[in-house]
Formats: C-alpha cells, sequence, structure tokens
C-alpha cells in the first residue's frame, strides 16, 4: 500500500458506496438514510494498477460539542490529518451547500492533498452542481457515479502523479534490513525443529477475533483500550457501532486482526432495516473469527441474548472466550465471580470449561489474562490427538461405562480417528451408529473435553457405522471352481 485515500463529505453522498467499489466488496453498509457510517472503517482499495488503503469516514456535521454527531466529526476530522489524500465528495444533484463550503475550508487548511469529486452525476440533472463545484476553490471536479462505476478512469488519472510521489517516498524512507542467518542462531543454541504453537499466527494470517454482545455492553470501548487510542466510537448512547469494523492490531507481539460487532438485541425486537443490516454484519463477522469474545455486563450477565450468542458461536465451530466487563464498579467481586462461575456451567453447558474472564474496559484492567484466554482458546481449537492415543482412551472409556445395547445387542465401538480441527472433530466407527443414543455421545465428548484438554471449545462427534460384512452375502451358492475341476464336469449333485 502506497497512500492512504480518506472519504469525506456530508452524510449520504455516497462515501461507503464508492467505498464498496474501491475494495470489491460490500463491507460498508449502505442505506438511503444519511448518517449510517458512523465509525472509520479501511480497506484494500484497487483501482486499475494503483493499490492503497482507502477509508471511509462518518458525513462531516457542523456539530462541535460531545454530542454523538460532534464525536463523529472529531474521528472524521483525525482522518482527515492522518490520511495522505483526502476525497471530498460532493452530492451532485443537490449541488454545493452551506456545509460543502464550510467543509471545503477545513480541508484546505488541514488536508496534506485534496482531490474534489462530484458523485450522483450521470445524467444531464448534475450539470449545474459540478459548474458550482468551480467554486470551492479545490480544483477541477471528477464526475463520479459510485453506484454505477462511472468515472473510475478520471479517479485513477487523478490519483496516480499523488501515488508515484508517495511511492516514491516510500522507497526512499525503507529501513534497511539485517538478515539473521540460521548459523548465527544455531551458535546461540537456538532449537530448529522445535515446535511453535503460534506458528499458524503470521501478519500475513492474524488470529481473527470477534467482539460481540448485547448493546452497551462496552465492545467499542473495550477494543479502543486494546488499541490503546480512541479509534473507534464511544459513548453512553446504546446502538452506536453499526457496521462491523476489523482492525489490525500487534497484542503483545500476535498479529490479530479485530473485529467490533454492532449490539445484538432480541430478533423481535430488530425491526428497522438498518439495524437488521447491522446484526447481519456482526453474525458475518462471527463466521469469519476463530476466537470469539462474548462480551457481558457485570450487572446484568447472562440474560437470554447472552446466550443465544454463544450458541451461534458454538453452532458455528468457534473457540469462545467470556468476558464480564464494567468490573471496575463491582463491590462483591468475590461473590459475584461465584455467582457466575454457577450461572454459565448452568446455562452454557455445551461451552463448559470455556475461559471466563472478568476485564473493565474502561480503565484497562483485565486485559492480559484476556489476551491469554484468547491464545489459550485458539490453541485448543487447533489441537490434534494421535489416533493411537484416541484408541486407547476409548477401550478405557468403553470398559468404565460400557455402550448401550438396545434390543439386547451391544453395540460395539471399534476405532476412532480425529478427522479435522478448528474445531476438533472426531469420528467414531461402531456397529449400529442409528443406534447410539445422544446421552452416550454426550459421556464421549465430555470425556475427550476433560482427558485432552480442550475445555470450552465446540466439539464434533460423527458417528459411522462399519458392521461385519460377509463378503458372500449377495452372492447365490454355487460350488468353488476349484472344487468343480477336482470332482469332473458331471453333472450337479452327484458323482
Amino acid at each position: 500500500m502506497t497512500f492512504s485515500l480518506a472519504l469525506v463529505g456530508r452524510p449520504n453522498v455516497g462515501k461507503s458506496t464508492l467505498f464498496n467499489r474501491l475494495v470489491g466488496k460490500r463491507l460498508a453498509l449502505v442505506d438511503d438514510r444519511p448518517g449510517v457510517t458512523r465509525d472509520l472503517r479501511e480497506g484494500e482499495g484497487r483501482l486499475g494498477d494503483l493499490r492503497f488503503t482507502v477509508i471511509d469516514t462518518a458525513g462531516l456535521e457542523e456539530a462541535t460539542d460531545e454530542s454523538l454527531e460532534g464525536r463523529m466529526r472529531k474521528l472524521t476530522e483525525r482522518a482527515v490529518a492522518e490520511a495522505d489524500v483526502c476525497l471530498f465528495m460532493l452530492d451532485a444533484r443537490a449541488g454545493v451547500t452551506p456545509t460543502d463550503e464550510l467543509f471545503a475550508g477545513i480541508l484546505r487548511k488541514g488536508a496534506k492533498n485534496v482531490l474534489l469529486a462530484a458523485n450522483k452525476a450521470e445524467g444531464s440533472a448534475a450539470d449545474a452542481g459540478i459548474f458550482e463545484a468551480y467554486g470551492l476553490g479545490l480544483g477541477e471536479p471528477i464526475r463520479l457515479s459510485a453506484e454505477h462505476g462511472e468515472g473510475m478512469s478520471d479517479l485513477h488519472a487523478a490519483l496516480m502523479p499523488l501515488a508515484d510521489a508517495y511511492a516514491e517516498r516510500a522507497a526512499r524512507e525503507a529501513p534497511e534490513t539485517d538478515v539473521t542467518l540460521p548459523d548465527e542462531l544455531e551458535e546461540d543454541g537456538e532449537d530448529f525443529d522445535a515446535p511453535n504453537p503460534r506458528a499458524a499466527i503470521t501478519a500475513a494470517r492474524p488470529l481473527q477475533v470477534a467482539v460481540v454482545g448485547r448493546p452497551n455492553a462496552g465492545k467499542s470501548t473495550l477494543v479502543n483500550k486494546i488499541l490503546g487510542e480512541d479509534r473507534l466510537l464511544t459513548g453512553p448512547e446504546a446502538g452506536i457501532t453499526r457496521d462491523a469494523i476489523s482492525l489490525r492490531i500487534d497484542w503483545k507481539d500476535v498479529p490479530m486482526r479485530v473485529f467490533d460487532t454492532a449490539g445484538m438485541r432480541r430478533k423481535a425486537k430488530v425491526v428497522e432495516k438498518l439495524e437488521k443490516l447491522s446484526v447481519g454484519d456482526g453474525l458475518r463477522a462471527v463466521k469469519f473469527a476463530e476466537v470469539v469474545v462474548i462480551l457481558l455486563d457485570a450487572e446484568i450477565p447472562f440474560e437470554s441474548q447472552d446466550l443465544r450468542i454463544a450458541d451461534l458461536a458454538e453452532r458455528e465451530g468457534r473457540a469462545v472466550v467470556v468476558a464480564v466487563n464494567k468490573w471496575d464498579v463491582e463491590e462483591d467481586r468475590q461473590g459475584k465471580l461465584a455467582e457466575l462461575k454457577e450461572a454459565f456451567e448452568r446455562l452454557l453447558p455445551q461451552l463448559r470449561g470455556a475461559p471466563l474472564v472478568t476485564v473493565s474496559a474502561k480503565t484497562g484492567r483485565g486485559l492480559d489474562r484476556l489476551h491469554d484466554a484468547i491464545l489459550k482458546a485458539h490453541d485448543v481449537w487447533n489441537r490434534r490427538v494421535p489416533t493411537s492415543r484416541l484408541n486407547q482412551w476409548l477401550s478405557a472409556m468403553t470398559e468404565a461405562h460400557p455402550p448401550p445395547a438396545p434390543g439386547g445387542r451391544r453395540i460395539r465401538l471399534r476405532y476412532m480417528t480425529q478427522a479435522k480441527t478448528r474445531p476438533p472433530g472426531f469420528v467414531l466407527m461402531c456397529s449400529r451408529p442409528e443406534a447410539l443414543n445422544d446421552s452416550y455421545r454426550r459421556y464421549l465428548v465430555n470425556g475427550l473435553r476433560t482427558d485432552f484438554d480442550m475445555p470450552g471449545t465446540p466439539i464434533r462427534l460423527f458417528v459411522r457405522g462399519q458392521g461385519d460384512q460377509n463378503p458372500y452375502k449377495n452372492r447365490t451358492k454355487s460350488t468353488p471352481s476349484r472344487l468343480r475341476k477336482h470332482l469332473g464336469k458331471g453333472p450337479a449333485g452327484g458323482y
């Protein structure tokens, strides 16, 4: 990525639509109503041969106080100051408004490079607005239609000289790198054959973590505290976050991609189209994640919606960590913790043994424990058990508790093997799989969880049949060829 491009402008001028077109995916929520986008969303933009970081920002508001609109404006102003290029977007059909003129002055003072784009410019109805845009003093406006993809070549031509300048700067400022040779490491006693439990987590493939929960549980505040900066919009209002925002961080030298999701209310209460889109965006984040952090409110933990979210993560096969937020305001912490653990074991038996961590997103207390719990859950999620150990364990389990014998015929468990990880999946071969009841399957799954140290992670048990098959079962009775040859070719049944 040679440079960063921030899309700025009034609400509902088409910034998120252009963002989706540049990244080639429907990442940002798009709706007819203004003010849908609230947080800064980053993506990898592609335009012809150009590769850059594109930033979708909230619509510029005139509010400057601590209201929600004022906080949104501060985030956008920070993006303007940090971005290499700002694309100031207007609604060509609406023309230049007094708000556009105000923010054009702000961009002239605070932005490094400004390009002017007149969006929704398809058709002759936009001609008047394009002519008005010349009066802003930001150069010739680029005529665009983000929805229909018109004007992308003109945008490419405007970005090309800026991209070349930033590419030269990146090459000029690139630091020299020293490569450590293997011989040097061997002299220091490094063992190259030693297994690395974090080998799968690299900068190219970071650990995917989704933070989910009910509205106003403190998800965005928690992610901001992990980042060490106010990157996400927060406040006392419930439902501030709408998009599932992904952020790349190195948390204690572990590359991670953290998804901050919108609060999920009960399905019956979600009636507006925009909230449905937000919840759907959060559900997709759960499906893409490897570890799901379910954030609870210490004052009202384990409500029915929390249980539904936890059940969703388990059904999707994701590693789960339960974090209880707002622990800094809890008075009877020991009693509350015992109550939480008892409720967890009782209400979420499918996640028995999953990490339960108390945190304070406001003060940062407990983040070290949360970090360790995420890595442990990821390790368990990737765990593999050798087949020999599995079958020794299976023999001991069947001796301690023999399988059922429906109809007086004992089900024979032949062998077990692990077919997959992420989450761990096991295949059990037995004589009559359809007769093996759920209680015995739970007995085996709980045993796997306990004896092989796989707490909390979803475990999949697939039962397959392998009965005694007689190779001559469906063949007609006949005299073997060797016997016929020895007896001669006389009539069947005698000499």
